[in-house]
């Protein structure tokens, strides 16, 4: 009796002390996931550095983008890797360039074994509680296609809640099937998206788990359909325009930049001609200024529920947008307007606010920030690097002396590979289809505009030699991640200046060149002139001056 009252005493001491262990164990595990900060992502579609108070202008009203950047961290020269929207989202997700994510427009999508490595997925199973609302942009998918007219390739269910749309998605909510319910109350989708966003914070307030939320917004891409009711904002604005603005201000840019969608056909369909500056910039800064007051609806919900002291809140944008400067309409082009955007970083545990960072960043940052803000490793072929140590301290200065910039979509004039640092941006324009090839220049602290190529000066020699290098260290790192599908291994050759366009230009198909030629057709060519490049941009000329008739 003696001795199984010792043995029962034993047992009785080991379950207390695995169950106290357990217990510690799991008290730490909570206190860890307390600790561990909430994280927000905004991004808005189409967004240009210019388009806030914070970032210089003063005609534009964005109370709530402009009170992040004073209670954080503005930095200004942030760039988009790709500057369209697909990549860019499949970038701003895993932090990898373009073509290690192996998706675009006419390239195809992301593979799920790329996606399981993205920051929703990893939080996800690091004990976040995660919500995507919003335009998703790029498929999921094993298969070939780019389209994402289809929720079987959404990740619908690697989220705890969701509002994603399928394609562009529609600025009517009661058009986007997971987002229709808020339609009767906010029938435009930028505030609806803000009213999802505080239904996620409340529920969050039951769960043990810290959240992050992501909110890719449609706003302000077109069509440009604002909210009517912010009608009264900007009614009576005249806005001034870019020093750059206009056909004029794009006659020194290489002729591949000049033969896109951008120059030949959007300044005027999209409304930045002369006519229609006014009306098109109005409704365009109106639709910022309604993601403006979404946001303030989620700060709202992050102060009544008791959590906005330890949530961090990023907003940046996948695209930059020209809004008429040097002709241009649209993104893509790896020009300042095109490439450059906001970026707010707020986190409220931190003692800066109000300050600047004039580092060097990039899309493929954002992911491995958000990752390191909840103690978590990065994987090994992530390109992008964490700006946690510049939110703490934005003073500091980076190892990193460049960034590159792709465009790897669209019309085939157009492809083209560049390097920025902090004081020049060099870009080679690969096409030489009835042209040469094109080198540009830009001193970018004396000529932030791009107004000047400067690649044949005699006092700018050694720095294009220096950013030659730099483009040939990138080209070599493209040449060995590219993913070896959905088409990037070719532009390891077509972005090589080595290599002749006699020795290449079979890489461009048949398809791809149809991206280009649809342009002459809609100004009215006949196919024989497609690429008589004078007489195309002659043309593009009358199509403005029509339209003003």
């Amino acid at each position: 009796m003696k001795d199984f009252a010792n043995q029962w005493r034993t047992i009785w001491i080991a379950v207390y002390y695995v169950g106290s262990t357990f217990g510690l164990m799991l008290l730490g595990s909570v206190a860890n996931a307390e600790q561990r900060p909430n994280v927000i992502l905004l991004y808005t579609d189409d967004q240009s550095f210019a388009s806030t108070g914070v970032t210089g202008n003063a005609q534009v009203h964005t109370p709530h983008m402009d009170r992040l950047a004073n209670e954080g961290v503005l930095f200004t020269r942030h760039y988009n890797s790709t500057s369209i929207c697909m990549a860019s989202r499949a970038s701003v997700m895993t932090g990898m360039y373009e073509y290690k994510t192996g998706c675009n427009f006419g390239h195809g999508p992301m593979h799920p074994e790329t996606f399981e490595q993205s920051y929703p997925v990893l939080l996800r199973d690091a004990g976040y509680r995660t919500g995507f609302g919003g335009k998703f942009g790029f498929p999921v998918s094993a298969g070939s296609s780019d389209s994402v007219g289809s929720y079987e390739v959404l990740p619908v269910d690697q989220f705890d809640a969701w509002a994603g749309g399928t394609g562009q998605t529609s600025y009517q909510t009661s058009k986007n099937q997971y987002l229709a319910s808020y339609a009767d109350r906010y029938p435009h989708s930028s505030r609806a998206y803000g009213a999802f966003a505080q239904d996620f914070v409340a529920e969050c307030k039951t769960d043990q788990r810290p959240f992050c939320l992501t909110l890719f917004f449609k706003a302000p891409h077109r069509p440009f359909t604002p909210d009517p009711f912010f009608d009264d904002v900007y009614r009576d604005v005249q806005f001034e325009r870019p020093s750059n603005y206009g056909r004029t201000a794009g006659k020194h840019l290489s002729l591949q930049a000049r033969l896109g969608r951008q120059s030949l056909t959007f300044f005027r369909d999209m409304g930045f001609d002369s006519d229609h500056y006014q009306e098109t910039m109005r409704k365009y800064h109106q639709l910022i200024h309604g993601v403006d007051y979404a946001i303030g609806m989620l700060r709202d919900a992050l102060r009544e529920h008791g959590v906005a002291n330890n949530t961090v809140i990023i907003l940046t944008s996948d695209n930059g947008f020209f809004c008429g400067s040097h002709g241009m309409g649209g993104k893509v082009l790896p020009y300042e307007e095109g490439s450059k955007v906001p970026l707010i970083i707020v986190d409220p545990r931190e003692p800066g606010k109000g300050q600047q960072c004039d580092e060097l960043t990039m899309t493929a940052d954002i992911a491995p920030t958000i990752l390191d803000l909840a103690g978590l490793q990065s994987p090994k072929q992530t390109d992008g690097i964490s700006l946690v140590d510049f939110v703490r301290s934005p003073e500091r200065t980076s190892d990193r002396q460049s960034i590159p910039l792709f465009q790897m979509w669209g019309a085939p004039t157009t492809y083209a590979m560049s390097v920025v640092t902090k004081t020049h941006k060099y870009i080679y324009w690969c096409c030489g289809r009835s042209m040469p090839p094109a080198e540009e220049l830009f001193d970018l602290t004396s000529d932030p505009t791009e107004m000047i190529n400067v690649v044949g000066e005699a006092n700018q020699k050694a720095e294009l030699e220096a950013m030659r290098s730099r483009y040939a260290d990138q080209l070599s790192h493209l040449k060995q991640t590219a993913v070896p599908y959905n088409h990037y291994q070719p532009f390891g050759r077509l972005f090589d200046a080595n290599i002749t366009w006699e020795a290449k230009r079979d890489l461009v198909t048949e398809k791809m060149w149809k991206q280009y030629t649809s342009l002459p057709k809609q100004l009215g060519l006949r196919e024989e002139d497609y690429f008589d490049f004078e007489t195309v941009l002659k043309a593009a000329e009358r199509s403005i001056d029509g339209r003003r008739k």
